[in-house]
């Protein structure tokens, strides 16, 4: 079989996987065991993987798919958790005091708190987190999940206190071979290193100055009650600020800082902007939107966890700053969990895992029940239990509510997960083949030649699309992205950048953060139908990013260490 016919058999079940899900709206749970075995049978049959190979990734893909129903049971069990306190009921009537306009709320709950906790956070914990709380003020819970999954581009790069570009682009590249490169020119990896997350911050910031105005725009034409954009432009003076707010922090943490802090930096100093300014009416249009009557929508909308916060009623009501603790707390223990090597070191000392599962090397898989955000977000729950003196009987039907809710998310979990770790553990094989999504990635290479570099974010994208992980994106293309600029002559630092973007970009749409997001309000067996929405802002956002990238290369002919040293 040809290496195009091999790279085009390799793409089968990601295309598979669009047509039910998006074409056909199957639910998830039905599609992706098909997927699965599908992407099994190319595994053993044309990439000549072992079978022991394939069982060992689908195990590894287990694990994995334990971790993320911890984080998902987390941060259901918190917003329960606050439900049952009070302390939803007295965020909603903190959010009435700041704008009761649904825009304003949207931009500043999803876009600036969902941008720090994935900056402090990662593992797509900001859809986990922000959904149910949107969902808890009373959005519909699809239109929850579709903005919580477009916070899966800008901050992402950045996201888990910087580790898609520490871990990610790291470890992806030959750091051995380009630091000799570097060093016969008089230049280093560190100074090369920088080059690449400072234009990664530059690109993410500039394309994200419109990504709060279109989060807003599709949330009033998909789910307003006149189905109208012109509702959503007409808060563009406030969206763009807020942007701002955000961005020129953002980028300036990127370029002077490392690449740790931009996602954090960047939503805190939004925020301390942008609540007062909503507050004053700063830039806020005369008119305030809000959705159609609940009684009016449609049931595809609706989840199945609802906020019945009557629930509390005869309790002491709790202030909004008290409300507001918990989620306050959940970022500074993020934050310090990340930050601090020795309590880091300590969350991470109780951990379950399988090394080199069925004696194939390097098929690991291991969970941190205390590190993972997961565990954070129990701490947080025990702490908020004493904080808001709550009775054992609430915390209870909290953890059984919680729990409840897992079931369907795992069991589309185990065969969306498996089946990634397959496609990504495919370059060991008999055949001494690339693993499937590098195949696919020369293929996208090979076919357009010298304009490569517009396709570059889109091959990231892919990569995050199968992986559902920036970070995993990175790991595995970035030395085939730098490859394509030295073949081209063009800048591979700036190369590598648009790929970290591109991944960035492509958690938007990566299925099993979707699933992930939809578990949490209760909204499985719709997957297919958030994807339709977030597949718009996906599209703006690597269409930029290339942009950018051949602006930046053939237009600026920008350069880096690693040009000069050949």
């Amino acid at each position: 079989m040809s290496q195009t016919l091999l790279s085009i058999l390799a793409f089968v079940p990601l295309v598979l996987a669009g047509v039910l899900l998006i074409g056909f709206r199957w639910p998830a749970k039905y599609a992706m065991p098909l997927v699965f075995v599908l992407t099994a049978l190319i595994g053993l049959l044309a990439w000549d993987m072992s079978l022991n190979r394939v069982i060992a990734s689908s195990l590894q893909g287990l694990i994995l798919t334990a971790a993320i129903l911890w984080i998902i049971f987390g941060a259901i069990l918190l917003l329960n958790t606050l439900k049952h306190s009070g302390g939803i009921a007295a965020i909603r009537r903190g959010f009435s005091d700041i704008s009761p306009d649904r825009r304003v709320q949207a931009l500043i709950v999803a876009w600036l708190f969902g941008c720090f906790i994935e900056g402090a956070s990662g593992f797509g914990t900001p859809a986990a987190v922000a959904a149910p709380l949107l969902v808890a003020l009373g959005f519909p819970a699809l239109a929850a999940v579709v903005l919580g999954m477009m916070v899966q581009s800008t901050p992402v790069s950045f996201g888990a206190v910087g580790t898609p570009i520490l871990v990610g682009v790291g470890a992806g590249l030959d750091k051995t071979g380009i630091s000799a490169q570097l060093a016969a020119s008089g230049s280093s990896w560190e100074t090369f290193f920088h080059l690449i997350y400072s234009r990664v911050a530059i690109t993410h910031g500039l394309i994200g100055l419109l990504m709060p105005l279109i989060m807003v725009m599709i949330m009033t034409r998909f789910f307003g009650r006149n189905q109208s954009w012109k509702e959503g432009l007409a808060i563009a003076p406030f969206a763009i600020f807020t942007a701002f707010a955000f961005s020129l922090p953002y980028m300036a943490a990127g370029v002077f800082l490392g690449p740790e802090f931009p996602s954090m930096i960047g939503a805190l100093v939004g925020l301390a902007i942008v609540v007062p300014a909503a507050k004053a009416g700063f830039l806020l249009p005369k008119d305030t939107w809000d959705f159609a009557d609940a009684k009016e929508w449609p049931a595809e909308w609706m989840g199945r966890i609802e906020m019945k916060l009557d629930e509390v009623a005869g309790k002491a009501p709790i202030s909004v700053s008290m409300a507001w603790a918990p989620y306050l707390l959940l970022a500074v223990f993020l934050v310090i969990s990340r930050s601090f090597p020795e309590v880091k070191a300590a969350l991470m000392s109780l951990n379950f895992g399988w090394s080199n599962i069925l004696g194939e090397t390097g098929v690991s898989g291991t969970i941190e029940p205390l590190y993972l955000p997961g565990g954070i977000l129990c701490m947080v729950v025990l702490v908020t239990f004493f904080l808001h003196r709550m009775r054992l009987p609430e915390l209870k039907a909290a953890v059984g509510e919680s729990s409840r809710t897992l079931l369907g998310a795992g069991f589309v979990l185990i065969f969306t997960i498996p089946m990634v770790r397959i496609l990504i553990n495919s370059g060991v094989n008999g055949s001494e083949l690339v693993s499937m999504p590098v195949a696919m990635a020369q293929l996208v290479a090979d076919s357009v030649g010298s304009i490569y570099p517009f396709f570059a974010p889109a091959v990231g994208a892919l990569g995050a699309f199968i992986a559902g992980s920036n970070t995993v994106s990175n790991l595995m293309l970035s030395q085939f992205q730098l490859n394509a600029a030295q073949l081209l002559g063009v800048s591979g630092a700036m190369m590598v950048a648009v790929q970290s973007v591109g991944a960035a970009a492509g958690n938007m749409i990566a299925i099993h953060n979707v699933v992930a997001a939809s578990a949490t309000v209760g909204l499985l067996g719709r997957e297919g139908i958030t994807l339709r929405k977030t597949l718009l802002p996906t599209l703006y956002y690597l269409i930029m990013a290339g942009g950018i990238a051949l602006l930046a290369m053939y237009g600026m002919a920008l350069s880096d260490p690693l040009m000069a040293s050949r």
